[in-house]
């Protein structure tokens, strides 16, 4: 997987040859600046590379075939200077296999009064020339991002910087590939589904590798690689145990998975506690550094987490706040609604960029899986607005749900629950969303993120042609209900 500064995003300014090679001219001007001012503003994660303008059905066609075969192209950007009849758009819009975001902007920002006149008006057509062009988008039903706004303001910016994280997440899908160290957690149902159509509908490769092609890597793991693991831990955490060979081993496991995933070119991986054939613990602290450096993770056989955290990391990549796998644990009903909260911890795999102030490593007895006691990050999650996601597997369709929450710092010490944990308030209050996310179908393990936002995952849905299904602070439960109806009916008809 690419970093998110290796991607390029190509930018296309559309017009036509009515208006004399002078003002053609000044477009490819106007647009060079837009797209530099643009990249100098800092608050993109990508650049922009201005391509072409377009003014033939040729043009756009080759620059839509050369952005479709190029791998670092993660996106294209459109923007009308000028009326540009979009006819001529139809065959290249065809072909077109990137993401796409329409800039519906003007090269002014304001309306000169007394420099205006029909020059000026031929030249400035982007009210005219961008209608004309998102017809055609929606008329070939086209999944697209509309930005709207003047292309210096800080908004507009955000937007578009948003966006391109967006679409970096889907580059990441095409090439995106998990292991499964296990299978399925016997008789779990939300868990399972259908991988081959997780390739067809997002490019996961999803496949399984049994713990025997693991252990190897693990145990030619020599002791100064698992020296040079353990001062990194010195670095990162504070270690606040005794048993240093569970750490120790913990290193060596770690050592052992990032060698197989490297060498095999995975982004994520499973495990499950049921089938642990050959290891001495269950992959705890080696699990909760390696997603602080970006891998997606899935308990119990769980790869819909897995893909989807390496996903939303992707998307995170160089200001995540916190992401990562969540599991739903245990509810605190406070006296009112609105005093209610969700306990999510998970038993080792918590990722530590949730955490507020330095996770302490630690070892005790985890009480199921029958091996010895596993090292783990131990720490309390930070406070703040995230969302909480779930992609489930409805049988012909996929369906990804997402809950407004806001996280809170715990509300009691919990002296005794040696595990990573965040508390949080899922929106509208707990017994509403709780309803709602049961009735959506909404797993047990989630994917929380500080970083990646609600109208990200839904242009991600969008573009990815699955149901998107959002539970936010105006929650209402009948018309809630509706939609899920509705959406079963419509999604039938697809």
């Amino acid at each position: 997987m690419l970093a998110i500064s290796d991607y390029k995003f190509w930018f296309i300014a559309g017009s036509q040859h009515l208006y004399g090679e002078e003002a053609l001219k000044q477009v490819a001007v106007n647009a060079q600046k837009m797209v530099d001012e643009l990249n100098a503003s800092g608050l993109l994660p990508a650049k922009i590379e201005f391509k072409v303008v377009a003014t033939t059905t040729e043009s756009i066609d080759r620059f839509i075939m050369d952005a479709n075969y190029d791998e670092k192209c993660a996106g294209i950007i459109t923007w009308m200077h000028t009326f540009s009849p979009s006819k001529m758009w139809i065959r290249g819009l065809g072909k077109l296999q990137k993401p796409y975001l329409h800039l519906h902007t003007q090269f002014n920002k304001e309306i000169p009064n007394e420099a205006i006149d029909m020059d000026f008006m031929n030249l400035n057509q982007s009210a005219h020339g961008d209608r004309e062009h998102g017809f055609i988008g929606t008329r070939m039903r086209i999944a697209r991002k509309v930005i709207v706004g003047h292309w210096n303001d800080s908004n507009v910016k955000n937007k578009i910087s948003a966006w391109m994280r967006v679409a970096i997440g889907i580059m990441a899908c095409k090439t995106l590939k998990i292991v499964r160290f296990a299978d399925n957690m016997r008789n779990v149902a939300v868990t399972e589904g259908d991988k081959v159509e997780a390739e067809i509908k997002f490019g996961w490769s999803v496949n399984t590798h049994p713990m025997c092609d693991l252990l190897p890597y693990i145990e030619k793991v020599t002791d100064a690689q698992i020296d040079a693991q353990v001062e990194d831990y010195k670095k990162k955490y504070t270690i606040n145990t005794d048993n240093i060979n569970s750490v120790r081993y913990q290193a060596k496991m770690e050592v052992g998975i990032k060698a197989f995933l490297v060498e095999g070119g995975f982004d994520g991986f499973v495990d499950n506690f049921e089938d642990l054939s050959g290891l001495d613990q269950l992959p705890g602290l080696a699990v909760q550094d390696l997603t602080a450096q970006g891998y997606g993770f899935g308990p119990e056989g769980d790869w819909k987490v897995a893909a989807m955290t390496a996903v939303m990391k992707t998307m995170a990549q160089g200001d995540d706040k916190g992401t990562g796998l969540m599991e739903d644990y245990t509810y605190h009903f406070g006296d009112d609604d609105d005093h209610s909260y969700n306990l999510g911890a998970h038993m080792l795999e918590v990722c530590p960029s949730f955490a507020e102030g330095t996770p302490k490593i630690e070892v005790h007895d985890l009480g199921i899986g029958g091996k010895d006691a596993p090292a783990r990050l131990v720490f309390e999650g930070k406070a703040g607005p995230a969302v909480a996601v779930s992609l489930i597997d409805m049988g012909g369709r996929m369906r990804l749900i997402v809950n407004d929450v806001e996280c809170i710092k715990p509300i009691m010490d919990m002296p005794n629950l040696p595990v990573a944990r965040v508390m949080w308030k899922p929106l509208p209050n707990l017994v509403k969303a709780g309803e709602a996310w049961i009735l959506a179908g909404g797993a047990h393990h989630s994917v929380l993120s500080y970083s990646v936002t609600a109208e990200q995952l839904r242009d991600w849905a969008e573009v990815m042609g699955v149901e998107y299904v959002h539970i936010t602070k105006d929650l209402d439960l009948e018309q809630f209900k509706d939609k899920l109806m509705m959406a079963d009916i419509i999604w039938k008809l697809k």
